[in-house]
């Protein structure tokens, strides 16, 4: 299988994924790929939408979106998740699904603010900022610990494991949700986790 992505992005959450589910991959690094130029044409060949990640199956199906690649490594590996049928299996959907629809958008229009409102590009920055803030304050609400649904890893502990190297970063998280944080931290020490870590550069950007 081969992931197209770039070091310290999104894509980032899904090579843990992998990690967790030891599943091997060969990784696609299209850094550049939003804007004109070599890498950008390397994932439209594959991907009309030009999105990271994307994901080439063995039989060479695309697969986007990060809840659907989660939701398919699950299927083939079940202890990262909840067993189907459960409470509990109900709660890490809703947790799924919630995040890429209401946290992953702060990040589609704060981090281009200028293609949505160019008149306006910081203030829609600011805006987008200010919601994610509150809604990791939500979360934080949510997490059981010592892993996002409790005891056990799942996928969900791979979207954690990245968001304290992304605004508002690990300060604010160690002010204002620290249980997201100590889920990250203690995700980020996996054994199978910390080589995907050390690659992204995410350690780096935590203060910046």
């Amino acid at each position: 299988m081969k992931l197209y992505g770039v070091p310290g992005w999104g894509s980032t959450i899904v090579e843990i994924m992998f990690a967790l589910a030891e599943e091997p991959y060969e990784f696609v690094d299209v850094d550049g790929f939003d804007r004109p130029g070599l890498a950008r044409d390397r994932l439209l060949a594959i991907n009309p939408l030009a999105q990271v990640p994307t994901l080439v199956l063995d039989d060479s199906l695309v697969l986007t979106e990060s809840a659907a690649i989660a939701l398919w490594l699950c299927g083939r590996h079940p202890h990262l998740a909840p067993p189907a049928g459960t409470s509990d299996h109900a709660r890490f959907l809703r947790l799924l699904v919630w995040y890429v629809a209401n946290v992953y958008p702060t990040f589609t229009y704060g981090d281009y603010p200028e293609r949505w409102t160019p008149s306006a590009p910081d203030e829609l920055r600011q805006a987008t900022d200010r919601r994610r803030e509150e809604l990791y304050r939500w979360l934080e609400t949510e997490i059981a610990g010592p892993f996002v649904m409790g005891r056990q890893v799942t996928m969900l502990d791979a979207y954690v494991a990245c968001i304290t190297s992304w605004r508002p970063r690990r300060d604010w998280f160690a002010a204002h949700a620290p249980r997201l944080l100590a889920v990250a931290e203690r995700t980020r020490q996996l054994e199978q986790v910390a080589p995907v870590i050390r690659r992204s550069g995410l350690i780096e950007a935590d203060a910046g």
